[in-house]
């Protein structure tokens, strides 16, 4: 499927609208055991293990290490296509199992976590547009803003816009319909996210004065 195609599937579901949206203490420390004798307080650096392994002090980065860093990434970069069609077959047997068990937590919980995988793997891998829709689909599947029940409809729109874009190799980050598309799964997705807080705040017993 490729850009267009899936670009038909965002359909705004009817409870929602931009008009209707709603903008969305620190821990008490506990006191001590009541221990009857208090002993001295032994403070125990651990060893710098990394350290030893090197044999000696860690230099500070400098632009040689840079480039180095750099001539070693860009070796391995012929391999990036060939990773991230194996990051997007994890991604897709995740979603899979998701259809399969109705959405259950397990199931979800592996969709994030493959969706979180490639938001920080495809801008390495030449694919900035992948990783900005794995971290919109991260924000509908994890737990950063709470529960947040997204449609299917909604989801499967993300999982077929980072096939779309791995298959049809879309690298550019100015992608015309890749940018459009992009900007409208973090549209609905911010949308979504508002109206649902808003919904639970407004579940929330007032507070008394």
């Amino acid at each position: 499927m490729g850009w267009r195609g899936v670009s038909r599937l965002l359909i705004f579901p009817p409870a929602i609208s931009r008009e209707s949206l709603a903008p969305c203490a620190a821990a008490a420390m506990s006191k001590g055991l009541g221990m009857t004798r208090q002993r001295p307080v032994e403070i125990i650096t651990p060893p710098n293990v990394l350290k030893a392994k090197i044999g000696g002090a860690m230099p500070a980065l400098d632009q040689r290490a840079i480039a180095k860093a750099e001539a070693a990434l860009e070796k391995m970069s012929g391999q990036f296509a060939e990773w991230i069609k194996e990051e997007l077959a994890r991604l897709l047997e995740a979603w899979a199992a998701f259809e399969q068990n109705a959405g259950s937590p397990a199931a979800k919980s592996e969709l994030h976590r493959r969706a979180h995988d490639l938001k920080g793997l495809a801008p390495t891998y030449g694919y900035p547009l992948v990783g900005r829709i794995c971290a919109t689909l991260c924000k509908l599947t994890g737990d950063e803003h709470g529960q947040i029940s997204a449609p299917d409809r909604l989801l499967k729109a993300h999982v077929d816009a980072v096939k779309a874009a791995v298959l049809g190799k879309i690298k550019g980050a100015d992608h015309p319909v890749g940018l459009a598309l992009v900007a409208e799964l973090e549209a609905q997705t911010k949308e979504i996210i508002a109206q649902q807080a808003a919904e639970a705040a407004a579940k929330e017993p007032p507070q008394q004065a």
